[in-house]
């Protein structure tokens, strides 16, 4: 009976956890698809990128998917471990199945295709920088967009600075860089600035740096979620069969 009872709280226990989750990241991926200001929408504005892209794009509705599955993977789980429903355990049991099964085909899609995304990166550089000298400091859109994604993240340009020379803003500011791009407060922010007052580092180096820096987390987020759907799914068959023998 303890060891019974053991098993409904590990199983409601997980499953609020699965449930939380889910909400989190629910909130996220509606709160991507509604920021104007995000960098996925500075992305769409550029004019020549890639094709791909625009599957990189949807991560709100992936996050929006993912979320809403999880809600109702934990609902799933919470309910059958306090109703003692086999029907909902076996469900559960089910999702989180193919749910992994999924998890484990796309990370060997993205080690085989890992190679791919430096030349993906390369064709989106080619359109940043063609969208910056073109529009940056013409168009208010794309002005803005660039603006808010470089006060973000704290850089300048796609790749450095030098990607807003010929610019419009550029050529009718005196040939001066946008703020973003000025460590300090020096005057005119030119190419004649001192190298310390300019910052170099572009907001592709920028995202790049924090991918490698928390790549640590990422990959032990991920074990920790697949070791947790391990469990899970473990502790409802194990679950189900104890039903079935009170049932019995």
């Amino acid at each position: 009976m303890g060891c019974f009872r053991f098993l409904k709280g590990m199983m409601f226990l997980f499953n609020a956890i699965i449930f939380l989750a889910g909400a989190a990241i629910l909130g996220v991926g509606i709160w991507v698809k509604v920021d104007s200001g995000s960098i996925f929408t500075l992305l769409q504005k550029i004019e020549n990128t890639p094709e791909e892209l625009n599957q990189v794009l949807n991560v709100g509705y992936l996050l929006i998917a993912i979320g809403a599955l999880l809600l109702i993977i934990g609902f799933l789980g919470c309910c059958g471990a306090v109703k003692e429903s086999r029907c909902m355990l076996l469900l559960f049991f089910i999702i989180v199945l193919l749910v992994f099964i999924a998890e484990v085909a796309g990370a060997v899609v993205i080690l085989v295709f890992r190679p791919l995304a430096d030349e993906l990166f390369t064709e989106i550089g080619i359109a940043a920088m063609g969208n910056i000298k073109k529009d940056y400091g013409n168009n208010k859109d794309i002005t803005g967009l660039w603006d808010t994604a470089m006060s973000t993240l704290k850089c300048c340009g796609f790749y450095n600075y030098s990607d807003f020379s010929g610019s419009p803003y550029y050529n009718t500011h005196g040939s001066q860089y946008p703020p973003a791009c000025c460590l300090s407060s020096s005057n005119p922010c030119n190419h004649t600035a001192a190298a310390s007052d300019v910052v170099v580092s572009g907001c592709f180096q920028k995202i790049k740096d924090l991918i490698d820096e928390n790549a640590v987390v990422i990959v032990g987020v991920a074990l920790g979620i697949a070791a947790l759907e391990i469990c899970a799914m473990i502790v409802s068959m194990t679950l189900c069969c104890k039903i079935k023998s009170r049932l019995a």
